[in-house]
């Protein structure tokens, strides 16, 4: 039997992510667009990942009367102490605007060589049902700021963020999944849903 779950996205793009790796525990991850109902869009207000990844979820749910799951995600630059972090999304100021970020990104580590450009990308995700329980992962991915943008597919900081020679943008869907921050965390989640159902 198929259960569905909403993601508190608009982002079709991360939805499908979900989708690809729980669909498997029968979880059908649909958007409110997709479900055809309306949720508030949360102030991201927390501190850390898991903060806003718990409002988003929470609200979600308590909005929908559905298991949400909801991942707060971005990146951490070494040379920049972890930033942009949290605040990955608005790193320039506009909430979700790629090519200003990623601009503002590249101007920051103008000069700055290979070994200085190390970071990571954090995933944390959460998952709100109905009678208040909560499950939760984290994931992280290792690599580097490349110098230019490189690479069509994906979203956000993928065409500067580097993992070997390649840049996440530069990846296919499956590639990027098998590496991504947002994989290992939702891989992490399955497991601890399987169990979480198993004990249902």
């Amino acid at each position: 039997m198929n259960k569905e779950f909403l993601i508190a996205t608009h982002n079709m793009k991360k939805r499908d992510e979900l989708y690809r790796i729980l669909s498997p525990l029968g979880i059908d991850v649909k958007t409110a667009d997709q479900l055809g109902i309306e949720i508030t869009d949360v102030d991201e207000t927390g501190e850390t990942f898991y903060e806003n990844a718990l409002l988003k979820a929470q609200s979600g749910c308590n909005e929908s009367g559905m298991p949400c799951v909801a991942d707060d995600s971005g990146l951490a630059v070494d040379y920049l102490v972890g930033a942009p972090g949290v605040y990955s999304a608005r790193f320039a100021g506009e909430h979700g605007n790629d090519a200003k970020n990623n601009q503002k990104l590249l101007k920051l580590l103008t000069d700055v060589e290979v070994p200085e450009r190390t970071a990571r990308f954090v995933s944390v995700v959460c998952c709100v049902f109905p009678n208040g329980d909560i499950v939760t992962a984290r994931g992280e991915c290792k690599g580097y700021i490349g110098f230019e943008e490189r690479g069509n597919g994906g979203f956000g900081y993928d065409p500067l963020f580097m993992v070997g020679d390649k840049s996440f943008a530069e990846l296919t869907p499956d590639e990027k999944d098998a590496l991504s921050h947002r994989g290992n965390a939702l891989r992490l989640l399955s497991e601890k849903l399987k169990d979480y159902f198993s004990e249902q």
